[in-house]
């Protein structure tokens, strides 16, 4: 889409703003930056969510992995988890967020990768707030949602628009 084809989407999208529910999957999200060649900021995203919703600050939901380090009794976040969590916040988001697992890969230089997955949770919140809701707006590209997108569209009539990056979409 161009500039003016997205303008012209937006301004037919305004009726509809009250009744969207705009999901974040910040932790696919945070990975488009390799292919677009541009790094994804939640100012600059949160900037565009209100163009799909306003009101409710639920309907405004951010889903990232709380990063609490390698030791699994630490109770403090890392740094940048806890920029992106109190950013997401202070930008008009509900956030969401689940503590994110180290696991061993000798495949991974560091010799471990994170790993949090937050699709059961956006599932159940999809089905929850059902009647709150009449659009979906989903940023990511993660395929485990289908199931859940495909009911709520077959038996409840939502509309659905997802947001994701080239080679994103699973």
């Amino acid at each position: 889409m161009d500039h003016s084809e997205i303008k012209k989407f937006l301004e037919l999208f305004e009726a509809k703003r009250s009744r969207t529910v705009v999901v974040v999957d910040f932790g696919n999200v945070e990975k488009w930056k390799e292919s677009l060649g541009w790094r994804v900021g939640i100012r600059e995203l949160a900037a565009l969510v209100k163009h799909f919703t306003y009101g409710h600050r639920f309907l405004r939901r951010f889903y990232y992995g709380a990063d609490y380090g390698k030791d699994e009794k630490s109770t403090a976040l890392t740094n940048w988890s806890k920029y992106i969590l109190r950013t997401a916040d202070l930008n008009g988001f509900e956030v969401i967020d689940k503590r994110v697992k180290y696991i061993h890969s000798q495949k991974n230089v560091y010799g471990f990768e994170k790993k949090c997955d937050l699709d059961v949770e956006m599932a159940v919140d999809f089905m929850r707030e059902r009647d709150n809701y009449d659009n979906i707006v989903l940023f990511s590209g993660d395929g485990d949602l289908v199931a859940a997108l495909k009911y709520l569209y077959e038996e409840y009539s939502k509309k659905i628009i997802i947001m994701s990056a080239r080679g994103h979409i699973g």
